[in-house]
């Protein structure tokens, strides 16, 4: 169903996209959008348990996307070191494809902020837990269930693992 990695000696392996997804901050959400034109959106998120969580407003082109097609990509760039005398870059990305959903069960929705806010702020958790209380109810949880996960990185950094 997904494509097989054409340089396959680039590839990641599970573990290492796994780690990338934990550790990075941002990613950017490919999305369907209005007239059948690719929507691209940078966000924050958390992974967690194979799935990705990331909030946003009840309304708006993000919200349109994902109810007319519920099938997405998400891409990470861990590494992107340009090295000008070699004219290359030496870069680590991941990306996953799967489905989200708007979360609508207020506990799943509840669960999965906390989750994210906890990754952005982990040592305010009294702060964290009084925004999460005053924010609730206008809040909208996104949910992206992983079907694939693929990662790659520069020709030079695959050498250097090897050795």
């Amino acid at each position: 169903m997904f494509r097989t990695m054409r340089r396959k000696n680039q590839a990641l392996s599970q573990q290492e996209n796994i780690a990338i997804l934990q550790k990075a901050t941002s990613g950017t959400l490919a999305l369907l959008g209005d007239n059948n034109y690719t929507y691209a959106v940078p966000l924050s998120y958390v992974y967690h348990n194979n799935k990705i969580f990331f909030h946003c407003a009840k309304t708006g082109h993000k919200i349109d996307a994902i109810k007319k097609h519920n099938k997405v990509s998400f891409c990470i760039i861990e590494q992107d070191n340009i090295i000008p005398e070699k004219y290359t870059t030496y870069f680590k990305s991941v990306i996953v494809f799967g489905t989200v959903h708007i979360l609508e069960n207020e506990s799943e929705k509840r669960t999965a902020i906390e989750i994210l806010a906890e990754k952005y702020s982990p040592h305010q958790k009294e702060g964290r837990l009084k925004e999460i209380d005053r924010e609730l109810k206008q809040l909208c949880m996104i949910e992206l269930n992983i079907e694939h996960i693929s990662g790659k990185q520069a020709i030079e950094l695959a050498k250097q693992n090897t050795q």
